[in-house]
């Protein structure tokens, strides 16, 4: 799974880095210490009605809320989904196929579990670029709100994991599918049909990502989501005891 993660970069940066045309208003700035339902920064392409592309930053709550939903709170819980089953599963499905995204992030945090306790690492390029997490997005009406209320729309996201390869298994079982510059331009097409061939492309080439992914252990601090500082990718020297 992937539960907390981090974004280094100023939102010109990443419309730098990803070349997008435009970047919402209020995208989140850098957060070291990203958990569920929190507001985050996704890549989507979308298409005009005369077939003009345009690539944007967006803000999305993490945690995908379903078009179907009573509420938003069943978002906290969907942050994550299986990229095995994705396509098969009713909160999902419909992302699959017409809205998938890409979120940036500088690296994510996992628990490796011990005799000792659960250690936390930060995982990251070895080179300090960015991951491109493949991920979902949809939009959610409030019902109780009117027409003309702005805020009327919620975006949301869920980042697609994998069973963890390499030495990523070693911390844990899962692990965020990471998209290489191969295949993510066409993870973002909204032209492309988002089927199992799209899905079994995507997982292969990212295990070749995997090999150029580094880590190291890093305090405890990060297990609270107040704690939002840069300092929580520092490696530390010895893991934490229990």
């Amino acid at each position: 799974m992937c539960g907390r993660y981090a974004v280094a970069k100023e939102s010109n940066e990443l419309l730098t880095i990803f070349d997008a045309d435009r970047a919402a208003d209020d995208l989140p700035g850098p957060n070291f210490n990203i958990a569920p339902t929190t507001p985050v920064p996704i890549l989507v392409e979308t298409a005009d009605a005369d077939g003009t592309v345009s690539k944007r930053l967006e803000t999305a709550r993490w945690g995908l809320v379903p078009s179907w939903a009573k509420d938003p709170s069943v978002g906290a819980r969907m942050f994550n989904a299986r990229i095995e089953s994705a396509a098969d599963k009713p909160s999902f499905r419909k992302a699959v196929r017409q809205r998938r995204a890409i979120v940036p992030a500088s690296g994510y945090y996992e628990w490796r579990t011990s005799a000792a306790g659960k250690q936390p690492y930060f995982i990251q390029p070895e080179d300090g670029a960015l991951f491109s997490f493949a991920a979902l997005y949809e939009w959610w009406r409030n019902p109780a709100a009117s027409d003309d209320d702005p805020a009327r729309w919620l975006l949301s996201t869920s980042i697609l994991t994998r069973a963890s390869a390499g030495d990523l298994a070693d911390i844990h079982d899962r692990m965020p599918v990471m998209l290489g510059d191969d295949v993510a331009p066409t993870w973002l097409d909204p032209t492309v049909a988002g089927d199992d061939t799209l899905l079994d492309r995507v997982l292969d080439a990212s295990g070749s990502v995997v090999s150029h992914v580094g880590f190291h252990p890093v305090s405890k601090a990060v297990g609270n989501v107040a704690n939002t500082g840069r300092e929580l990718m520092d490696p530390v020297t010895e893991p934490d005891g229990p």
